[in-house]
């Protein structure tokens, strides 16, 4: 009937029901800020939630796998005195897990971690379609419940004394397919409420999650492995889940479905629905909501291509740390000695704390610089040193191993993050696509798919080539470093070139203009 009440309340029952719980305790609606605050908090708890679930693998590897680590002794150039194998300082049973703990047993988690990652990649492209034709809401939560229970019942083989190959290989596989709901579907809700401005910087401090949920999933899973590793998996399972519900409960996915109207950081109360108001989405501009952008046309966005390609790299080199370097660190002797399973769980989590900087300092110098190219390439070449001397020099002692390798994190995943974050957002909303909004899902999928094919081939090269040599896997990840810095080198000139174009009108004195 045109009267204000009427389209409030139709904008009410699409609200979720814990934004209607707020505005009936506070009997004022929830300002703009308050949305965006939630927003941010909702998901980088969701999508820490999903790494913690993650990293439990790398961390139980080295349990189920024991005899494993003394494969890659005979290798080691440097230190005669590793040679004579060391007494290993570990809590857990020699014995492993079958099928896990046999000479294979290396290769057979390689494949484990393929399959997760390979089904994780193919479900991203099709997650990010769907992600911008349906409910984002409630389709990150059946992705979080789905995450939730498989990753569960991986643990539950440790008490049904399970040990076919075939039950974790499909678990995984079904965990990986779940899991792969996640990113496209945070990115888009973020997306959809913070402009362009200081979006690198507000993405890197946002992009923590990635290495929070990392050390979280450590530092859980390395607690609990002495309890049984099904535990590793239960209880991150049952954490996930329960956050799904949260995101059900309170998470809004844009502006318009919580009737929020607001221009940068300013908060409008909402407007009648026949007064034909709009939402701000990642440009300044305001712009209408459009068609789902098609696969194909995603592609076609200039920049996709080579940022996706480069991530197919950079990623390559992040996952082998994600699922390989607990177990690296309690393959190598320290100074001598080997660490236990749980202390190499515990000390990995270094490598993480390196990336909430380097995903920090990647998004803050992009911003400054307006330049993510050069800032993506810039950090995978500072990549290869880092990589190189923390392979060579990290086994001297504790302190230049955790130094090392908190360096490396930075590195690593600095240009990682800054790629499936604001390069993602900045693609999804590019020039153009004149307006159309509703490609920031399919952009954001395609870009992490792409890069999590290279996320599955990493550690199944690391799975058999560690057995012979880990000198040759850090050499497979330099390489890795470099091409993904050199697939760049076109976006990386064209910048450098707007730059200098950019310099010389600014050098022009205003009378010869």
């Amino acid at each position: 009937m045109g009267s204000l009440s009427e389209p409030n309340d139709e904008s009410n029952y699409s609200k979720p029901l814990g934004i209607r719980f707020l505005e009936c305790i506070k009997g004022t609606p929830v300002s703009f800020k308050t949305h965006q605050a939630i927003v941010l908090i909702v998901t980088f708890l969701a999508y820490a939630s999903y790494h913690a679930t993650r990293k439990t693998t790398s961390i139980v590897k080295s349990t189920l796998d024991p005899q494993s680590s003394d494969l890659g002794l005979k290798f080691v150039p440097w230190r005669a005195s590793y040679l004579q194998e060391p007494p290993k300082l570990s809590l857990v049973s020699e014995d492993g897990w079958p099928p896990f703990n046999g000479s294979d047993g290396t290769a057979l988690l390689g494949e484990l971690d393929l399959a997760f990652l390979a089904v994780y990649a193919m479900g991203m492209y099709f997650s990010g379609h769907l992600g911008d034709r349906v409910d984002l809401r409630i389709f990150l939560t059946v992705g979080m419940l789905g995450t939730g229970l498989f990753t569960s019942l991986f643990g539950v083989g440790y008490w049904g004394n399970i040990h076919s190959f075939y039950y974790f290989l499909i678990v995984q596989m079904l965990a990986g397919l779940f899991q792969s709901t996640g990113w496209p579907s945070v990115v888009a809700v973020v997306g959809n409420w913070f402009g362009k401005s200081k979006r690198g910087l507000i993405m890197g401090i946002w992009n923590a999650h990635t290495s929070v949920g990392n050390i979280t999933g450590s530092l859980v899973a390395s607690a609990l492995l002495s309890n049984g590793w099904g535990w590793s998996f239960v209880v991150p399972g049952l954490m996930i889940a329960f956050l799904g519900v949260v995101v059900f409960l309170i998470l809004p996915v844009n502006p318009e479905s919580v009737g929020a109207h607001g221009e940068g950081d300013t908060f409008h109360p909402p407007k009648k629905l026949d007064e034909g108001a709009v939402q701000p989405l990642l440009n300044s501009e305001t712009v209408a909501r459009d068609r789902a952008v098609g696969f194909i046309e995603a592609w076609k966005i200039p920049g996709v291509a080579p940022f996706a390609l480069c991530l197919f790299f950079a990623k390559l080199v992040a996952y082998t740390f994600l699922y390989w370097l607990p177990f690296y660190i309690s393959d190598t002797a320290i100074d001598g000695k080997y660490l236990s399973s749980t202390t190499a769980g515990n000390l990995s989590t270094l490598f993480d704390v390196g990336g909430v900087l380097g995903g920090i300092l990647a998004g803050h110098i992009s911003d400054r610089l307006d330049a993510r190219a050069i800032t993506a390439a810039s950090f995978m070449y500072c990549a290869i040193p880092a990589l190189f001397f923390y392979r060579s020099y990290g086994h001297i002692s504790l302190t230049i191993n955790i130094v090392l390798m908190f360096i490396t994190g930075m590195f690593v995943n600095g240009p990682y993050a800054l790629i499936t974050t604001a390069v993602s957002a900045d693609l999804g909303t590019h020039n153009s696509l004149e307006g159309n909004s509703r490609a920031l899902a399919t952009v954001t999928a395609i870009i992490d798919g792409t890069g999590s094919v290279g996320a599955a081939i990493g550690p199944l090269l690391t799975g058999y080539i560690s057995s012979t040599s880990w000198s040759a896997v850090f050499i497979m990840l330099m390489a890795a470093a470099l091409i993904a810095g050199l697939l760049l080198t076109r976006l990386v000139i064209a910048e450098v070139a707007s730059k200098i174009e950019e310099s010389r009108s600014h050098g022009v004195p205003a009378n010869e203009v």
